[in-house]
């Protein structure tokens, strides 16, 4: 091949066209010369000391340099704070607060009826434009059997508390470990509700706030109810669904 192309007089390349060699990165290792407002040794030494004293051991360096500057002081930026706290190892949470963690939210399994229920409450539209009722629904875990539920004109704890009590006799539960999982609406944890509980010897268990599908079993039946072809536009409740009065 070599040949040929020197018979017509082509050049042979020995490399593709748009080749070059690969060269390894040498910047990390890079030898940099030390810029000329960097901090002295000594300096770097009194950061340190400062930062260690009792009344800023618990603050950060972005309070530190301005408590320093309402003094009168000046001894380097927050950034060159931070680098030395970090080059020396001190660079960690600096509060008298303890430091968030990342803990698994608890799980509870259902292995049988009765041992782990969910609840909420939904909105129902009433027979006037704006004016609604309160739907209180307890769901079995397990079995998706619906083990109580009420209509109301209004939502408190005290509504969700009789719910809770007339599920807890139509089930006849007596003293069985049960766990009553919610969100963290205010009439579910209300202290009617939370009396209730204790008196019924029930454990309650909390969606984590900010997270909206903690309680998706609950919503999900929402949702089926609402979407149904024979669920009504409107919602009339005879007298003895409401409250009596006072």
């Amino acid at each position: 091949m070599q040949r040929a192309f020197q018979l017509r007089g082509w050049q042979v390349r020995k490399r593709p066209v748009g080749f070059r060699p690969r060269i390894e990165a040498r910047r990390p290792e890079a030898a940099r010369p030390t810029p000329a407002n960097a901090l002295s040794e000594a300096k770097r030494k009194r950061v340190l000391d400062l930062v260690c004293r009792p009344e800023f051991t618990s603050l950060p360096p972005s309070q530190i340099v301005p408590a320093l500057a309402d003094q009168g002081t000046y001894l380097a930026s927050e950034s060159s704070f931070y680098r030395i706290l970090l080059a020396h190892g001190l660079q960690h949470r600096r509060g008298r607060a303890a430091a968030a963690s990342n803990r698994e939210p608890r799980r509870h399994q259902a292995h049988g009826p009765n041992q782990i229920w969910v609840w909420d409450i939904t909105w129902l539209p009433g027979p006037v434009v704006g004016t609604y009722y309160y739907l209180y629904l307890m769901l079995d875990l397990f079995s998706r059997k619906v083990v109580g539920w009420e209509i109301f004109t209004e939502e408190n704890s005290a509504c969700a508390a009789q719910v809770l009590r007339k599920a807890s006799l139509a089930e006849r539960r007596g003293l069985e470990p049960l766990v009553l999982h919610s969100d963290n609406g205010s009439p579910i944890k209300g202290a009617t509700m939370l009396a209730t509980l204790q008196k019924l010897g029930i454990a309650s268990s909390f969606s984590r706030p900010g997270v909206s599908d903690d309680n998706a079993q609950a919503e999900t039946f929402f949702r089926t109810l609402k979407y149904r072809p024979s669920y009504p536009t409107k919602v009339s409740l005879r007298p003895t669904h409401l409250p009596s009065a006072p």
